[in-house]
């Protein structure tokens, strides 16, 4: 694990890039979050996160964000779920983070909203769409969403903040950057269709940022620019 001055450093250096690209697209770079990604990280990642000022952190995995999470009692961090969600850890995942950001079927949304009303709460989520149409990628298809978008709004114990999507694999950026205009084009769609403001669009990782935030983003999900190479 690198040290927090190696981290703080590296840190610097993104929120540096991030205004940079941000004015460039005339965006307000404090519309725009970075989301350090703490996945494989060892639990001192999540105390240098929080040290600089970073209140939220993404994990893939429930159960080993619940280790950490445990490790770490005084932790006042978020965890936001990024990572692919199985419905028979629904339950745990409720128990475990402050939001989930890969709510990729009705299935799991239903159930999702079930815990959260047996543990009195309501759970944020985002729902996490394929517009990139990657068959290696998880989320909904962007085509007749609408539909299946009404019925989890009705989901009393779920509150929709947004949408995210992970770009494909191959093509390289131009690839990429469709895949978050395209998001952003639907959630300007449902937003007007259901009157919801629907502001969270999670899109973009260390290689495509900037395609991101020209696209609108308003969160970027970051791990080995921060923290080093993964173990």
């Amino acid at each position: 694990m690198i040290s927090y001055n190696e981290f703080f450093r590296n840190f610097s250096n993104l929120r540096d890039e991030v205004n940079r690209v941000a004015v460039e697209n005339r965006r307000d770079p404090a519309d725009i979050q970075i989301l350090p990604v703490t996945k494989t990280h060892p639990k001192d990642a999540i105390e240098y996160a929080e040290r600089a000022g970073l209140l939220s952190v993404g994990e893939n995995r429930v159960q080993e964000a619940a280790e950490k999470s445990a490790e770490l009692p005084d932790s006042s961090v978020t965890w936001e779920l990024i990572g692919h969600l199985q419905s028979n850890k629904a339950a745990q995942a409720v128990a475990t983070f402050g939001r989930i950001q890969s709510v990729d079927s009705v299935k799991l949304a239903r159930r999702l909203d079930r815990f959260a009303g047996e543990a009195d709460l309501i759970l944020p989520c985002l729902i996490q769409v394929n517009t990139g149409e990657d068959p290696r990628k998880f989320g909904f298809a962007a085509e007749g969403l609408e539909k299946e978008f009404e019925e989890m709004l009705t989901f009393e114990n779920l509150s929709i903040d947004g949408f995210m999507t992970v770009a494909p694999l191959e093509g390289g950026n131009e690839v990429a950057r469709k895949a978050f205009a395209r998001l952003r084009e639907l959630a300007e769609s449902l937003r007007q269709r259901f009157g919801k403001e629907l502001p969270e669009l999670s899109m973009g990782m260390s290689g495509d940022m900037a395609e991101a935030i020209a696209e609108g983003a308003t969160l970027i999900r970051v791990g080995s620019a921060l923290f080093g190479s993964r173990t």
